[in-house]
């Protein structure tokens, strides 16, 4: 299938797109980005999504180009014009082309908007049945990881460390606390509770934290946001990573030893069947 981009206004093949060399995210990394998953050719929490991308577009100066029904239109005129039914929208403004310097450019420069759809490929069952691999990583990114920008080199960094050791993520600690995974959020559950590291600036806040918290309260899972010392990771009974492409998965092993038994447990189990339940949903089924 032809792959669809969207480039500042035009639609074109993916192969067409082009920006200019002193675009600032080329240069510098200077935008931000938000992934949408995309089931049943329905985008899935888009509300939270778009209020995401507003936030991190505030968080570092750019004016946002679009309204949100601006936006909205962009991401279903995306999905339609591609036949997968599962589908992933990503988008990226950056602050725009201009002469390099690392202080904003003056105005008027118009923010670069760039938006392309993949097909979504989820976990399958046996990944799901079995769980993934992880590796323990010292957190080195910067201390603004709430924002959802484009500069990734510490979560590249860490990921392709992850990928070396053939480990699926990466579970990072600073100072002796839990942040999260390169590309994902990580959950810790101890008997029937679940914890995870509170929404301040050394964690981006996954749209899956809200969902999390709905399914929990849906499945009488006791849930906590709270630091979480390394010494509790290591003794977890599970571990479970969340994103937009991955949805949830069991961790069940960590730098080469099992979590808890070593195989999915029961609070990954109810939260997994949970989203899906959600998802049945909005397909209507």
């Amino acid at each position: 299938m032809a792959q669809i981009a969207y480039l500042n206004g035009e639609f074109m093949p993916i192969e067409e797109a082009r920006v200019p060399v002193l675009d600032r995210g080329f240069i510098f990394g200077d935008g931000v980005y938000e992934v949408v998953p995309v089931y049943a050719r329905q985008p899935f929490r888009w509300p939270q999504h778009l209020a995401r991308l507003k936030r991190s577009l505030a968080a570092i100066g750019i004016d946002n180009p679009n309204d949100d029904d601006g936006w909205t239109r962009l991401v279903v005129d995306l999905v339609a014009r591609h036949e997968w039914a599962d589908q992933f929208v990503y988008m990226q403004v950056t602050r725009g082309v201009a002469r390099r310097d690392h202080a904003f450019p003056k105005p008027p420069v118009r923010p670069t908007v760039f938006a392309m759809s993949s097909e979504l490929v989820l976990p399958g069952a046996e990944q799901v049945e079995r769980g993934v691999a992880a590796i323990s990583l010292p957190d080195e990114r910067w201390l603004h990881c709430d924002i959802k920008s484009t500069s990734l080199l510490g979560n590249v960094l860490a990921r392709q460390a992850a990928v070396e050791a053939r480990a699926a993520e990466c579970v990072m600690f600073r100072d002796g606390f839990l942040t999260e995974g390169s590309a994902s959020n990580i959950w810790v559950a101890r008997g029937e509770r679940l914890y995870g590291p509170p929404t301040d600036n050394l964690v981006l806040q996954g749209v899956r934290y809200g969902l999390i918290q709905e399914l929990c309260a849906d499945a009488g899972i006791a849930l906590q946001l709270r630091r979480i010392l390394r010494e509790e990771v290591q003794v977890a009974d599970e571990l479970i990573l969340s994103s937009a492409t991955k949805e949830v998965l069991a961790i069940t092993s960590l730098d080469g030893r099992p979590v808890g038994t070593g195989k999915p447990g029961p609070v990954f189990r109810n939260l997994h069947a949970a989203y899906q339940k959600v998802k049945a949903r909005l397909a209507g089924r």
